[in-house]
């Protein structure tokens, strides 16, 4: 090697003059440093690679960032909704609400002596022996064993059987335990309701003690007498669907269909003062 280079060096020397001349006139006619644009040539596909895993990365993140964003503002739009819909039960509760009290306003004013306290019916007791509803006004909001229970339309529903501070036990006119002096509002006949095994389920119950000489027909309408001064008279207990002859073939009975949709009903107004 060394031999080599002593024996052309001097050739060596020239093309390395005429090298540097060569790179010198590429350079100042391209504009270009031709060692810079190697050195680029190398590092750019580096740089690209680089370029793009950052870039990746980025977009990683802004999505991710932009998804937990998303999940926040679908959470505040869920609780928006939520409130909205409340709103509108809550809109829908006052106007139900206060048609009841309007309908009920048309019995207040046929009555304006009885005084009343709203309720909820917040339980059933639908049995083989007996139709009772538990609703939420007791003691405290001045309710009394004995006191008649209505619907806003003045249909009697019960009567009080049981009493707590917040709740009473109602007897429904569907219970066979519950026995009301009525009166035939056509012919003015005073007979006696009470509920019957056989029709409960039916969501009837049997009109008894019918005068002989009474004239009754089915559409008659049947409402409390008022005798004795237990209940409040001129409540509309239902209509009287049919007349029965009994095994005697004397005596008569009849059935009647309530008034009041006992088995469904959610609101009540229970009378707690009256004057006979």
């Amino acid at each position: 090697m060394k031999r080599f280079f002593r024996d052309n060096g001097g050739l060596l020397v020239v093309a390395a003059v005429l090298l540097a001349a060569l790179l010198a006139i590429v350079s100042a006619i391209s504009g270009l440093n031709p060692l810079t644009n190697a050195v680029q040539i190398i590092t750019n596909p580096v740089g690209a690679v680089t370029g793009g895993i950052s870039g990746w990365f980025q977009h990683q993140y802004d999505r991710l960032t932009g998804y937990d964003q998303l999940l926040e503002e679908n959470e505040q739009l869920k609780q928006q909704l939520a409130d909205l819909e409340e709103q509108v039960r809550e809109s829908q509760d006052a106007l139900r609400e206060n048609e009841r009290l309007q309908e009920l306003l048309g019995v207040a004013q046929e009555h304006p002596d009885w005084t009343y306290a709203s309720a909820t019916v917040t339980q059933r007791s639908t049995t083989n022996w007996g139709r009772q509803i538990t609703i939420h006004a007791g003691s405290d909001q001045d309710v009394e064993k004995g006191d008649c229970v209505i619907d806003q339309y003045g249909n009697l529903v019960g009567v009080v059987a049981d009493v707590g501070t917040n709740w009473s036990l109602v007897t429904t006119v569907l219970d066979p335990s519950l026995e009301l002096g009525v009166r035939v509002t056509r012919t003015d006949d005073s007979c006696m309701a009470q509920g019957d095994f056989s029709l409960m389920g039916d969501g009837k119950l049997r009109l008894t003690y019918i005068p002989q000489d009474a004239q009754l027909i089915s559409g008659d309408q049947v409402t409390t007498s008022g005798l004795g001064d237990q209940y409040p008279g001129g409540l509309l207990l239902g209509t009287l669907e049919s007349l029965n002859t009994e095994a005697d073939g004397i005596s008569r009975t009849g059935i009647i269909t309530p008034s009041a949709d006992v088995e469904n009903i959610r609101y009540v107004y229970v009378i707690t003062q009256f004057q006979s």
